[in-house]
């Protein structure tokens, strides 16, 4: 059983899983989404749920350094409501995701020798890394919140 982590946009969704124990954090894919369209990626989410025997989801959101919420973490929970109809034995939290785009861009630049063109590729399921490691800092072993 394992974690999924989301990094939500308007145009991709970052995929990340945690380990069968839920210690670390792994980069999975990237999901191609359009809000406009009202185009998800559900089915793709679906399929990784079962190859993965999801437990629970985590959710990124990315609140305003001031801890305000604007568009886009509505655009999050929006994506969150949809998870708990689509998966209504899965449960759903969120994961406050400040500076974790920043953070991933940092550590492309510093810590990976790759193009731009690869760190735009990247940047989203690195930041959904980035999400859930965070998450299992806070709560530890695969918690109690999410089984």
């Amino acid at each position: 059983m394992r974690l999924m982590g989301l990094d939500v946009g308007s145009k991709t969704v970052g995929v990340a899983f945690s380990d069968p124990l839920g210690w670390t954090a792994q980069a999975e894919e990237i999901i191609p989404i359009d809000e406009d369209q009202e185009v998800f990626g559900i089915d793709r989410v679906a399929e990784l749920v079962d190859r993965e025997q999801v437990a629970g989801f985590v959710v990124g959101l990315p609140k305003n350094m001031n801890n305000t919420e604007g568009p886009r973490v509505d655009a999050s929970k929006h994506y969150g409501e949809l998870l708990k109809k689509s998966f209504p034995q899965i449960p759903v939290d969120f994961q406050d995701e400040r500076l974790t785009t920043v953070e991933a861009h940092r550590m492309l630049v510093e810590e990976a020798d790759i193009s731009r063109a690869k760190q735009k590729k990247v940047i989203d399921e690195l930041a959904a890394s980035l999400i859930l490691q965070n998450y299992l800092d806070r709560h530890g072993k695969l918690t109690e919140k999410l089984r």
